[in-house]
């Protein structure tokens, strides 16, 4: 059984890690704040005080952290980074929601040390990560998806590879372009319901089993009805994924209106209401 390294302790990383441990994994960790892991330490979980030293002692090093820039430090950094450890025999996973260009920056980076990479981001929030029913959307080596298939089986309900270097980000965009239009559908439904003086529940209930179900809508909308804004995917983040959905749109000629209207309702959360470390369900609050 493989050793298992994971950078990256949120909500999504943890449910991840949580899965591998009960699946008797053994999993080394490693996040900034070291008192943050201390839930999964206690489970079983090794930490290591930097990717460099956590990467001398696994055989598969799997990374979710929040940002491009983020990835660029963990995997490039030049006396702690990943790379300065990262050997012929391991496996490279990164399932942080990135750009492609990155994803393919890394895979060929990894190529001429003869390791194997993989860019693996995934859907199904917080929730999915802790039920281990993930969606997993995988570019890269076809030699090191098919040796992680137990893994993905753990963590995951369905996955596929879609390509080279890259494929899986381009997948998570397009994925993150369908939730933009269910979110805002489902905030102005909400805000239409209400005005309505209707009884937001029984809207619940009855759309539920119509034509305009959804998960965001399943999922989110008894959050919003209970007041609770707690993140199961942080809106700084979902602002992050539509800007790199609406960049690499822009590249390959693409005119997205909508997506460029939920960009800007994101925005004025994150950037203008100072938001963006609730759930992605708190677009509601620009109107409630």
């Amino acid at each position: 059984m493989k050793k298992i390294g994971f950078i990256g302790t949120g909500v999504m990383g943890t449910g991840i890690i949580n899965n591998l441990l009960k699946a008797n994994y053994n999993v080394s960790i490693y996040t900034r704040t070291k008192s943050k892991a201390d839930p999964l330490i206690q489970k079983g979980a090794t930490w290591y005080q930097d990717p460099k030293q956590l990467t001398e002692n696994v055989d598969v090093i799997f990374t979710m952290v929040g940002f491009p820039q983020d990835v660029k430090d963990v995997y490039l950094d030049e006396t702690k980074g990943i790379f300065q450890a990262l050997k012929s025999d391991q496996i490279i996973v990164d399932m942080t929601t990135s750009t492609p260009t990155l994803a393919k920056e890394l895979g060929e980076k990894a190529e001429k040390i003869g390791a194997e990479c993989l860019d693996a981001p995934v859907s199904g929030g917080d929730v999915g990560a802790r039920d281990g029913k993930l969606t997993i959307m995988v570019g890269g080596s076809e030699k090191a998806y098919q040796e992680l298939e137990p893994i993905w089986k753990i963590i995951g309900q369905s996955y596929h590879r879609f390509g080279t270097y890259g494929a899986g980000q381009h997948t998570k965009m397009a994925n993150q372009i369908m939730i933009a239009g269910t979110m805002t559908g489902l905030t102005e439904m909400l805000v239409y319901a209400k005005a309505a003086n209707l009884n937001l529940q029984d809207v619940l209930n009855t759309l539920e089993g119509g034509g305009a179900d959804n998960w965001s809508m399943e999922n989110y909308v008894p959050r919003i009805l209970k007041g609770d804004f707690k993140p199961g995917f942080f809106s700084k983040h979902f602002l992050k994924d539509l800007r790199i959905a609406l960049e690499e749109s822009e590249k390959m000629g693409l005119d997205l209106p909508a997506t460029k209207q939920a960009k800007k309702l994101y925005e004025t959360l994150v950037d203008e209401k100072g938001l963006g470390n609730d759930g992605t369900q708190a677009l509601i609050k620009l109107w409630w």
